[in-house]
C-alpha cells in the first residue's frame, strides 16, 4: 500500500506541442495512458494535475484534495523519482511551429492563469518549492526559466 508523502515540489511542464495548438484532457490521457503498442506511455495515470489551455482556462485532470500531502490517488507521472512528493501542472505549447524547437509559447492568458495559480499555491504552501521540469530532468520543458519568472511575478523562495 502506498503511503502519502509531504508535498515538496510544484513542477511546471509544457505539453511540447507546437505554438498555438490547443490540447485537450483527452489528448493527454491518450498520450499517457494508452498502451505503448498504441503509441502511448502505458501509465496508469496522466502526468499532470492541471492543464492550462491557450485561453487561460485551467482544467483539472486528476482530483486533488488541495492539502500539503500527496495521497496515492493524487500521484501523477510528471517526473520519474519525484512523483510521490510533487504536483505537476502543464501548459499547452512549449515548442515552435516546427514541433521540435523549445520555445516559451505561453499566451498572455496562460501567463495570467499560471501566475494566479502559482501565487495562490505559494500562499497556501510556502514551503513547497516551485520548479520547472528541466530542474529535475535533462529536458527543455517547460521551455522557460521558472526561477527567473518567479522573481518577475514577485515570488521569492
Amino acid at each position: 500500500m502506498m503511503i502519502m508523502a509531504k508535498l515538496k515540489y510544484l513542477v511546471i511542464h509544457c505539453t511540447a506541442t507546437p505554438e498555438g495548438r490547443e490540447v485537450s484532457s483527452a489528448d493527454i490521457r491518450k498520450w499517457h495512458t494508452s498502451p505503448v503498442a498504441q503509441g502511448g506511455r502505458g501509465w496508469k495515470q496522466v502526468g499532470y494535475t492541471d492543464l492550462f489551455h491557450l485561453n487561460g482556462g485551467v482544467e483539472r485532470l486528476v482530483e486533488n484534495n488541495e492539502d500539503a500531502q500527496v495521497d496515492p490517488w493524487e500521484v501523477t507521472n510528471g517526473a520519474k523519482g519525484y512523483n510521490s512528493v510533487s504536483r505537476h501542472i502543464v501548459y499547452a505549447g512549449g515548442v515552435e511551429k516546427d514541433g521540435k524547437t523549445p520555445k516559451d509559447t505561453r499566451t498572455g492568458c496562460q501567463k495570467k492563469a499560471l501566475e494566479k495559480y502559482v501565487k495562490d499555491f505559494h500562499r497556501k504552501f510556502p514551503d513547497v518549492r516551485i520548479i520547472g521540469h528541466n530542474e529535475l530532468a535533462a529536458k527543455a520543458c517547460p521551455s522557460f526559466d521558472v526561477q527567473e519568472w518567479l522573481k518577475e511575478i514577485g515570488i521569492n523562495q
